[in-house]
């Protein structure tokens, strides 16, 4: 007679058949914030971080003895659990990762809404991105020197009015898709790095490593060095303008072109030291710059509109009348390559899309939060770019457009003579400002990510100045009605995370790019890029 299962023997069961926690799972566990004792912060002596070896339910998911942490394909490396070879194979107990705002957790785990001591160096621990800081970096990327320079290319390759603005609107559709496609990767791997978590995680740790180098030494500081470059040639563009001219002075005797580099580096320096200081500090000034950043376009779409219903400017510039007797798609370029020229300058304009997923392990909720900002983003930036390039179109004529490096500044000083080349030219100069303070964050994310996964020394992957342990006081938003008004007053306006930044990775960053400041121009920057 056969007798019935017990409990002991079902639990037993179910135990032993229980599939192993998957690298994803572990991954995300790795990278949430801890609501466990203390005891899971205990420091590792085989060389993975405190803040990384978390334990859930007694078990922990870094250990080398646990089999989901490594695959007969690729065994365990630098304490980074997710650069397995399984992509997304889903555990059955994967917690989603809406259940707080913090990240994974255990369910039915207490929240920690108090004062939280946070040590150890692990930037994917101190979680302080909010959706608004995240809308700042990808904003403020995107609207750096592109507007204001890549007109001239779209205009000289496409060939009308029309086609251009066809142009900015298929780069703008291809980089929000682009965009959406970054979302759902990040949301599935909420990690710092970027397409090197990606590629590491999908295709294998050869291409995350050549992804890596690639970043680190050409693309990312090639294209800080372009936009500081711009920021120091429109300052000096802002301040060498004559009361005789309405156009700015030719910017190329070789005083000229250093004074240009020497402002560049001054401006690399100084959001360096932002950077280092608090990663606060760094997203506060990009929210700042982002709304002075549509103000300013707004402001261009505005003044172009009144511009050509009332054809009248401050100076006696004529403004252009061809949009009123000529089709705006005459003279439309039917060469291939030259379309594909104006679009590679548009897509262009439009690069820094993916900014926001190199610092996705530092958002506060980044499955909901993530997403919010990028289709909250691109559309806005897409039609931010329509409207100034209307402006342009119905003020300038197309040989001015096609021939202006510095249409903003062309822009004001025919509208408003040499104090608008003057105003456009400092606009467009804390445009870039903002801009460089974007990549310089996100690029010293993506140094500090390949430190900690082993592509680049284990130096660039710490926290903190070298050779201390960084500890930061964090003070989290507490939704206790006893809370006083002066402590929720003041975790919102003092800077709190002194330090506690990749110092080490941000000044690498700051020195390759000086270091194509130095060397390189304008024009070469770009064809290296």
């Amino acid at each position: 007679m056969s007798r019935a299962p017990t409990y002991a023997s079902l639990t037993s069961h179910t135990t032993a058949t229980r599939r192993p926690r998957d690298s994803l799972e572990l991954a995300s566990l790795a990278s949430s914030t801890p609501t466990s004792s203390p005891a899971s912060r205990s420091s590792s002596p085989s060389g993975i971080s405190s803040s990384r070896k978390i334990s859930l339910s007694g078990e922990d998911p870094l250990s080398p003895s646990n089999p989901a942490a490594r695959t007969p394909q690729r065994p365990l490396t630098h304490g980074r659990s997710f650069s397995v070879s399984s992509a997304f194979d889903f555990a059955s107990n994967l917690f989603p990762l809406s259940t707080t705002a913090a990240g994974y957790t255990s369910i039915g785990s207490a929240q920690n809404n108090v004062l939280d001591l946070v040590d150890g160096g692990n930037l994917e621990k101190h979680k302080s991105i909010t959706y608004l800081n995240g809308l700042s970096l990808i904003v403020g990327l995107i609207i750096g020197s592109g507007i204001f320079s890549s007109p001239a290319q779209i205009t000289t390759n496409a060939g009308s009015p029309g086609a251009s603005f066809v142009v900015w609107l298929v780069a703008g559709i291809l980089a929000w898709t682009g965009a959406a496609s970054y979302a759902e990767l990040g949301g599935a791997i909420p990690l710092n790095g970027g397409a090197q978590v990606y590629l590491s995680k999908i295709f294998g740790d050869l291409f995350g490593f050549l992804f890596t180098w690639s970043s680190v030494f050409v693309l990312k500081p090639g294209s800080a060095a372009i936009i500081a470059i711009i920021f120091g040639e429109y300052i000096v563009r802002a301040f060498s303008t004559t009361s005789t001219s309405s156009d700015p002075l030719p910017n190329t005797s070789i005083s000229i072109i250093w004074i240009n580099k020497g402002i560049s580096l001054l401006a690399l320096a100084l959001v360096t030291v932002l950077n280092c200081i608090s990663t606060k500090l760094a997203t506060r000034t990009g929210d700042i710059f982002m709304f002075f950043k549509f103000l300013a376009l707004l402001c261009i779409a505005i003044t172009g509109l009144i511009v050509a219903v009332t054809n009248r400017t401050l100076t006696s510039f004529i403004p252009n009348q061809d949009w009123k007797t000529t089709s705006w798609f005459a003279g439309t370029n039917t060469n291939a390559s030259n379309w594909a020229v104006a679009l590679y300058a548009g897509l262009w304009a439009f690069d820094g899309w993916d900014n926001t997923n190199f610092v996705l392990g530092e958002f506060r909720n980044p499955s909901r939060d993530l997403p919010r900002v990028i289709h909250t983003a691109m559309p806005l930036v897409i039609l931010s770019y329509l409207l100034a390039t209307l402006s342009y179109t119905l003020v300038l004529p197309d040989k001015i457009i096609a021939s202006s490096n510095t249409i903003a500044v062309t822009f004001g000083a025919r509208v408003f003579g040499p104090v608008g080349a003057l105003v456009l030219a400092l606009i467009v100069s804390a445009s870039c400002f903002g801009a460089l303070n974007a990549t310089t964050f996100t690029s010293g994310r993506l140094v500090y990510a390949a430190g900690k996964e082993g592509y680049l020394p284990a130096v660039f992957g710490t926290v903190g100045m070298p050779g201390t342990e960084p500890k930061s006081m964090r003070l989290r938003s507490n939704s206790n009605n006893n809370s006083s008004f002066r402590s929720r007053f003041l975790a919102k306006v003092t800077v709190d995370d002194t330090f506690y930044t990749p110092i080490t990775a941000l000044v690498f960053n700051s020195l390759l790019t000086a270091m194509y400041i130095l060397t390189g121009s304008f024009p070469t920057l770009i064809t290296f890029y």
